[in-house]
């Protein structure tokens, strides 16, 4: 159960207002920062993302939401795409899916060798101690959601005429691969969680609580400024992984 929360619009007002605050903090300080909203499609990370920068400054913030690899990039250390969109000091940057992408639909899908799936999950946790000891701060957010709520999401797409954008062919293949996705984002979990980079799981079947403890999450990692009280996330909503997450029913199956 999650606790009774205010009206939904003013509880959001309230956070971005927290936001800015935590903003101008970042930028005196100089602060870089870097968010991946990881999860199965639909899983409402778009939604998230454009509730976090809605009021945020537009000139230290960013989204990232890389397309498809071109051939120099299949021909290039695989995590030098993502390096030039890495956030300089005072810069808050979201990355809309990211060199997960390997551990994910690459894999899934067939889109990488084995071998270039097992390397990568060895270089993971290497290449995130760089960015951490050059002063990033990194969040890893996953967004989980159960078989029927992606379902009726992907449907809402196909006869929403303002979602077709969001309409791609990995869309059909989503739910006919359901569990593969599942056994991928339970090893993806298991070799890439660290204490100094951990990743948070969100329960996402429901959007509005969902976006709102991403908020807080955040927001209950720094001090700064004029901070509100109450910016604790709702662990039913969202917690911290562990192993046991996999097997208490806590991650859809």
């Amino acid at each position: 159960m999650t606790r009774l929360q205010p009206d939904y619009g003013d509880e959001l007002r309230r956070l971005q207002i927290e936001l800015v605050k935590l903003q101008r903090h970042l930028i005196k300080d100089g602060e870089k920062v870097l968010v991946l909203l990881e999860g199965r499609d639909a899983a409402g990370k778009d939604g998230a993302i454009k509730r976090i920068v809605e009021h945020m400054s537009p000139r230290e913030t960013r989204v990232v939401a890389l397309g498809k690899p071109s051939e120099r990039d299949t021909a290039s250390w695989y995590f030098q795409r993502w390096v030039q969109y890495l956030p300089a000091a005072g810069e808050f940057v979201l990355f809309n899916r990211s060199w997960y992408n390997r551990a994910g639909v690459e894999h899934v899908m067939g889109f990488c060798s084995d071998a270039e799936y097992r390397a990568f999950l060895v270089a993971v946790p290497r290449f995130e101690d760089l960015l951490l000891r050059d002063g990033i701060r990194l969040f890893k957010f996953y967004l989980d959601i159960s078989r029927d709520e992606q379902k009726q999401r992907l449907a809402e797409r196909r006869s929403d005429p303002l979602k077709q954008w969001k309409i791609s062919p990995i869309d059909e293949a989503a739910q006919k691969h359901w569990r593969d996705y599942s056994r991928a984002r339970d090893a993806m979990l298991r070799a890439t969680h660290a204490r100094q980079a951990p990743w948070q799981i969100v329960r996402a079947d429901h959007k509005k609580p969902a976006r709102l403890n991403i908020i807080r999450a955040l927001l209950a990692s720094w001090d700064y400024p004029g901070k509100a009280a109450d910016l604790t996330p709702e662990r039913a909503v969202l917690f911290g992984f562990t192993p046991r997450c996999l097997a208490d029913g806590r991650l859809a199956p």
